[in-house]
């Protein structure tokens, strides 16, 4: 039977009214139950602590636990991949970490499309990344480094904590943009590289802030640079690599929300409100700082043009080293 052109425009309309009607009431009724958030790395981690200061005001907030799980493995796929398969109600939530922008053309085959898979909820907070040498090596400033790697090639490696790293991408950029014929060593995690600069082995090393704030405020570590776009609020005084003289060095780590496709816009506009409004609590902008944590709090669009950016540019430094990821 064929509809009048007329009641066929009422009926869709009704039926998208309806959904929008459920969509609501599905933000109203949200969280239903205990909401599983995903950190796709092990514990400790600077993506597993920003999680649990997140989980436990979101808990306070709506009344229903929000626990973390950790699910590591291939550098956050693993992770990834589970809370993409979740049910869309709003009940899986995954904190990525800036790997996530990394892997698409570090690996092959990822086992899920963080194109369509998942979605975008906010870039919650940002980490520098910065440079460091043993305070033994005769180099106090990126430039007097760079010149001392010119003068001696083949003598000098760089470590970071792993390969595919934003840590070893970054080295990279330097490597190739002033054809430096310097070598990386990765290590099993930011902890063992950190440790082999602090002892000599590897005497020049690029790490999350964060991850080696105690060793350089111990002097155990010389800062040369950071790579964000403006100084440290920890470190203000570790100049920035552009001031240094080299503003294509350029790179930030990352934690991000996303909850699986098809999640209703009304409970991500919930969870994106929530999080924004956490991150503005006075004991939440108090401490972030002093974990190497800069607020972010983009909305799930600028979050979705970052992402797209992200994976075009790290992509071309993979790309240009060769680097490859089983």
């Amino acid at each position: 039977m064929k509809l009048p052109r007329r009641k066929f425009l009422h009926l869709t309309a009704g039926a998208a009214a309806l959904a929008a009607l459920s969509d609501m009431a599905a933000a109203q009724a949200w969280p239903a139950r205990p909401v599983r958030v995903i950190v796709p790395f092990p514990p400790g981690g600077t993506t597993d602590i920003f999680a649990r200061i997140a989980a436990q005001k979101l808990t306070e907030h709506f009344g229903k636990q929000f626990y973390i799980e950790n699910i590591a493995g291939a550098t956050g796929n693993v992770g990834a991949a589970q809370a993409a398969r979740a049910t869309p109600d709003g009940h899986t939530i995954l904190f990525a970490f800036s790997s996530y922008v990394v892997n698409p053309t570090l690996f092959a085959k990822l086992p899920f499309d963080p194109d369509k898979d998942l979605t975008p909820v906010t870039l919650a907070v940002a980490a520098t990344n910065v440079l460091t040498v043993n305070p033994s090596m005769p180099a106090r400033n990126l430039g007097d480094l760079i010149a001392l790697i010119k003068s001696n090639p083949g003598k000098y490696n760089y470590a970071s904590g792993g390969v595919g790293t934003q840590a070893h991408l970054l080295g990279e950029m330097l490597r190739l943009s002033l054809a430096l014929d310097i070598v990386h060593v990765p290590f099993n995690g930011a902890g063992p590289e950190i440790a082999s600069i602090v002892a000599g082995h590897t005497p020049i090393g690029w790490s999350a802030l964060s991850s080696a704030a105690q060793q350089i405020k111990a002097g155990q570590l010389l800062a040369l640079a950071v790579t964000s776009k403006t100084r440290s609020q920890l470190f203000p005084e570790i100049p920035t690599t552009a001031e240094a003289g080299y503003p294509d060095i350029q790179g930030d780590s990352w934690v991000g929300v996303l909850v699986p496709a098809g999640t209703p816009n009304e409970i991500i506009g919930v969870l994106h409100r929530e999080m924004v409004s956490i991150l503005a609590l006075p004991d939440v902008k108090e401490r972030l700082p002093a974990l190497g944590f800069e607020i972010v709090a983009s909305n799930p669009g600028e979050f979705a043009t970052r992402i797209r950016a992200e994976i075009e540019s790290w992509g071309r430094v993979i790309r240009a080293a060769n680097i490859k990821q089983d």
